[in-house]
């Protein structure tokens, strides 16, 4: 049976895509295996577990670029975790693949699948590549990208335009209920106008202060859902109502988005390309400490496509966010069918008979 060792995480933006393609080979695959390897704590083993793939914790470290006293430590984890990866490896060489998403837990995962001679992929969610991806392509076979301006940060021999793997849930009818956390679902739209503000899985306390500072004239005019992020959820449940539902983490933000009649977020990659495949403008609050600006290269693509508005973090206020809500124009755009997670398992499958 052949076998595909996934790896990949630390924010929702490495496993979502991971979360997308495994679904899409178990409905496509019956001999297939698959598992997944990540670390410890991170957000990539819930939702895995979640989905009863088998998953193997290993010890990560992350890579700084600037002088910190945690270089030294995470050091030795990052060693201890190529280690780990290893002896994890070792147990399936035979007929099997690695298939990365990137974050700093991948890259043990790939350096020991070289050292073991298993071939491996990686796949590249940003315009602008992340350091650990980086690093990754002088181990890996084969490196795939999202956007065309990714190909200067890899080798080119190497490199595969696929696009960003979207859930084909963007493209059929949303599913009521909707299910927003354990006590709160929606059973239809409604007649107020929706607003869904989210900072990603881990939050934003940027946004969320903004939010807060100006919750009672959003709630006058829509009804508020707001992705806080787990650490923040019990702050902000206190304000709950039945205009405003906060939440840390749903896996109906898919269907969220396609009731919505404004949304506001970060620009994470696959924030970003879900909207531009479901023709959903939006108002875009891109990361400023992300990466070489990444984020902000995320959102211009939106901005290119669909005449999605960014508003840059120096200038997000109260005044700000509330001008841009209100005064928005959320006509839809016509959805992008996207073919990335076809083309990745066709490139999966290949790699995995060679």
């Amino acid at each position: 049976m052949k076998k595909i060792i996934f790896t990949g995480g630390g924010s929702g933006g490495h496993v979502i895509p991971a979360k997308t393609i495994i679904t899409e080979i178990l409905q496509k695959k019956t001999d297939v295996e698959i598992l997944y390897v990540g670390g410890k704590k991170s957000i990539e083993r819930k939702i895995i577990e979640e989905m009863n793939i088998k998953y193997f914790p290993i010890s990560t470290g992350k890579l700084r670029r600037y002088f910190s006293i945690e270089n030294a430590t995470d050091f030795f984890r990052f060693i201890f975790g190529i280690i780990q990866s290893v002896f994890i490896l070792a147990r399936f060489r035979k007929n099997s693949l690695v298939f990365s998403t990137g974050g700093f837990v991948a890259l043990p995962v790939v350096i020991a699948s070289k050292l073991l001679g298993i071939k491996s992929i990686i796949h590249e969610q940003t315009a602008v590549a992340g350091l650990a991806n980086k690093i990754s392509s002088k181990f890996c076979d084969q490196v795939l990208i999202s956007f065309e301006k990714s190909k200067e940060n890899f080798p080119s021999e190497k490199t595969t335009l696929t696009g960003y793997p979207v859930s084909k849930k963007c493209f059929d009818e949303p599913s009521f209920p909707i299910e927003i956390k354990k006590g709160a679902s929606l059973a239809g739209k409604g007649e107020k106008r929706i607003l869904l503000i989210t900072g990603g899985g881990n939050g934003s306390k940027l946004i969320n202060d903004v939010t807060k500072e100006i919750l009672g004239e959003l709630k006058s005019r829509y009804k508020v859902f707001h992705q806080v992020g787990s650490h923040y959820e019990t702050e902000f449940s206190k304000l709950e109502d039945e205009n405003y539902i906060p939440f840390g983490f749903t896996n109906s933000l898919v269907d969220l988005i396609k009731i919505s009649d404004v949304v506001v977020s970060r620009a994470g990659a696959g924030t970003v390309m879900e909207l531009i495949s479901m023709g959903k403008k939006s108002i875009f609050v891109p990361l400023k400490i992300a990466q070489k600006n990444e984020q902000f290269h995320n959102a211009v693509e939106a901005k290119d496509v669909l005449g999605s508005e960014i508003i840059l973090e120096d200038n997000f206020n109260a005044q700000s966010l509330l001008s841009s809500v209100n005064c928005f124009d959320s006509s839809p755009k016509e959805k992008i069918d996207n073919k990335a997670s076809d083309k990745i398992i066709e490139i999966i499958f290949n790699e995995v008979k060679a």
